[in-house]
């Protein structure tokens, strides 16, 4: 199981004493992604938002300058806002990166969480639905032939164009980001991509029956999915002890939750809400290095997942904070959990052909 990060580039909403801007940030971000690379992790990923608390609008070009600085990790956005971009110029983008990284990167597509990009782009949000189906369709006709032909209803037609540079992957991965639409993830498995779910709150046990959907609808249509990955993306942080850990994460998350919450109409969390969402049932990941590694492996059990980020740099947590929990993540946390997993999986009965 590949293991990784993700993280949004939060920023200080106002300015202040103690605020964490934009330039700070995303200085800080490129020291994270190259401690990543480092500590042994598999995977860094990069959110795309168009908000005054996130400073990754433009998640590729970061991107570019951790590729720099590294040499191993693979490189992805956590997600790409497909319905508000031009599939052309993503796909240009990524694989630009892919030829700077020597062939890491990846797309992590999704429909997004906010909606600002919509009107600032010049989008109706009444076509939310058909604009990213429409635009993952030309996405993937452009990963799959160098000239496109292709036609929809909300862009204009391409004929016959070509669509360069060409990516150094024979075939750039583009990975499906959902949130538990039970139509999004069979839309995955029909078009035979992977699939990443996030899990930020609730039982994660009670969304392993999307994978269910997922790899039945790629069973359908004729795609074994056994040849299809899956990744669970989730909340944590990981410290020396527990109680650091806790101590450390719930104020910046707590904020953030609580931000966003006012925004959808949530009730605000509190101190007791996260000490049970980081119980063993729960959809935090927060506690010591052994504590987050159990908890992971026990998840893999129920999910059989092949990929797991773990979001831990969430609203102004401290930068060495962030640099300490990612060392803990690559040096302690990965061995137990690939030692666990590699494990269950040389137990696993040998299919009878």
């Amino acid at each position: 199981m590949e293991l990784g990060l993700y993280t949004f580039a939060d920023v200080s909403p106002e300015p202040g004493p103690g605020a964490i801007g934009p330039h700070e940030r995303l200085r800080n971000l490129i020291e994270e992604i190259e401690l990543a690379d480092q500590v042994g992790l598999d995977v860094f990923g990069l959110g795309e938002h168009h908000r005054p608390d996130y400073a990754a609008s433009a998640p590729v070009v970061a991107l570019a300058a951790a590729a720099e600085r590294t040499k191993r990790i693979r490189l992805t956005s956590a997600v790409t806002v497909l319905s508000s971009d031009d599939p052309v110029r993503v796909f240009q983008q990524f694989a630009t990166l892919d030829l700077l990284s020597n062939g890491r990167a990846e797309i992590m597509a999704g429909r997004g969480s906010f909606i600002e990009s919509f009107p600032l782009f010049g989008y109706n949000l009444e076509d939310y639905d058909e604009l990213f189906a429409e635009k993952l369709d030309l996405l993937l006709a452009i990963r799959d032939q160098v000239k496109v032909t292709w036609q929809g209803k909300l862009r204009a037609p391409i004929n016959g164009r070509g669509v360069y540079p060409r990516p150094l992957q024979e075939k750039l991965p583009v990975w499906i980001a959902i949130g538990g639409t039970p139509q999004s993830a069979a839309r995955a498995g029909v078009l035979g991509l992977p699939l990443a779910l996030a899990i930020i709150g609730g039982e994660p046990a009670r969304f392993s029956p999307l994978f269910d959907i997922y790899r039945e609808a790629a069973r359908r249509a004729d795609t074994d999915p056994a040849s299809l990955a899956t990744s669970i993306n989730v909340h944590g942080f990981i410290a020396e002890t527990t109680e650091q850990a806790a101590d450390d994460f719930y104020g910046p998350q707590a904020e953030v939750m609580n931000r966003i919450g006012r925004e959808r109409g949530w009730g605000p969390t509190s101190r007791a809400h996260f000490d049970h969402a980081r119980g063993p049932g729960g959809a935090l990941f927060v506690g010591n290095p052994e504590q987050v590694a159990e908890k992971i492996v026990a998840q893999h059990e129920i999910f059989n997942n092949d990929r797991f980020l773990l979001q831990m740099a969430i609203g102004t947590m401290p930068h060495a904070k962030i640099m300490k929990a990612i060392e803990l993540y690559g040096t302690k946390v990965a061995p137990i959990v690939r030692k666990e997993t590699a494990k269950a999986a040389s137990a696993a009965p040998v299919p009878v052909a």
